[in-house]
């Protein structure tokens, strides 16, 4: 084909059509009229020599051709922009863009709040979208830009994927400050709490794909033991309000534990045995690496953690509240 005749505008539309499967949409996403669209689809069909598009209701369905340009030009237009806001000055208080993380409801709880009003105080025209863990699988959220940022356990990703270690996550044992059990056999808060009950008691597991098992489980079962758990929930939040008000254990993550006891009826215990520590990671698509902006709100994050003392946090011993 004649590169000639290919300028980058009709690369945008190609990528706002592969996205919006629509030409009004796409329109919608780039700032062109419906029937600039339409005339830009069509000068990539002669260039191409490929329908790209067809009808299908209300939706413009890509042919085979056009969905194997989406990942090479999604990645040339980022690749331009970086190349461009690298040789720009940054200036957050001039940023208008809205930044989109990842992760599990811990982080909405105790990050979110805190770097809000941080980032609105440096970049009062930045906003900020929270989304669940349970969205999807990570690397394809990022590759397709649907998330700028993962705040996670290790997971397996792609090798176009960065990522920095955020801090440790030990657990801690919650229950309920009146958990009769417990207090029958005399143990105070921060304590260990004895294998016995921590087999005998009903447990609640956060759990964000149903599964009725984790790191606890894995533990016990190295040394033969079982636990009970009578309850799974997507949230931890969840987690600690049921086992605040019933006769429930829980092994959650040790800032969290702390976090919460502030604001409900919580005991915390050290666990009676060794459980894999995770180290939680923030990840992104490498394509970012040097974008200004991205790198600016990842150091945000960054600071903030540091800011709100995870690392010390998990490298302490339970405490009652």
């Amino acid at each position: 084909m004649n590169l000639n005749g290919l300028d980058l505008n009709l690369v945008r539309v190609l990528d706002a059509l592969l996205r919006e499967r629509s030409v009004t949409r796409a329109g919608e996403q780039i700032g062109l009229s419906q029937p600039a669209v339409s005339a830009a689809l069509n000068r990539l069909r002669h260039a191409l020599n490929d329908q790209l598009f067809v009808r299908h209701g209300n939706d413009m369905v890509p042919t085979p051709r056009a969905e194997s340009l989406a990942e090479p030009v999604r990645l040339a237009l980022r690749e331009i922009e970086r190349a461009f806001h690298s040789a720009q000055s940054f200036n957050p208080a001039e940023l208008e863009r809205t930044f989109t993380l990842m992760g599990a409801d811990f982080f909405s709880m105790l990050l979110m709040p805190t770097l809000a009003a941080r980032v609105a105080a440096i970049a009062p025209r930045v906003s900020l979208r929270f989304l669940d863990s349970a969205r999807g699988d990570v690397s394809r959220l990022l590759q397709d830009d649907e998330i700028d940022a993962a705040l996670e356990r290790p997971l397996e990703v792609l090798d176009w994927v960065s990522s920095v270690p955020l801090f440790h996550s030990p657990f801690a044992i919650i229950a309920a400050r009146d958990n009769a059990a417990i207090r029958q056999a005399g143990i105070a808060d921060g304590e260990l709490l004895p294998l016995e009950l921590l087999c005998e008691l009903p447990h609640v597991l956060r759990s964000i794909d149903g599964s009725m098992s984790g790191s606890t489980d894995e533990a016990l079962g190295k040394i033969g033991r079982k636990r009970r758990v009578s309850l799974a929930l997507p949230h931890f939040q969840a987690v600690a309000l049921a086992v605040a008000n019933g006769n429930y254990l829980s092994a959650v993550p040790r800032q969290f534990a702390v976090w919460a006891a502030k604001t409900l009826p919580l005991a915390m215990f050290e666990p009676p045995l060794p459980i894999a520590v995770p180290e939680i990671r923030m990840y992104w698509h490498a394509r970012h690496d040097d974008e200004p902006p991205h790198r600016w709100i990842r150091n945000q994050i960054l600071e903030v953690v540091d800011a709100l003392g995870f690392v010390e946090s998990a490298a302490g011993q339970v405490v009652a509240p």
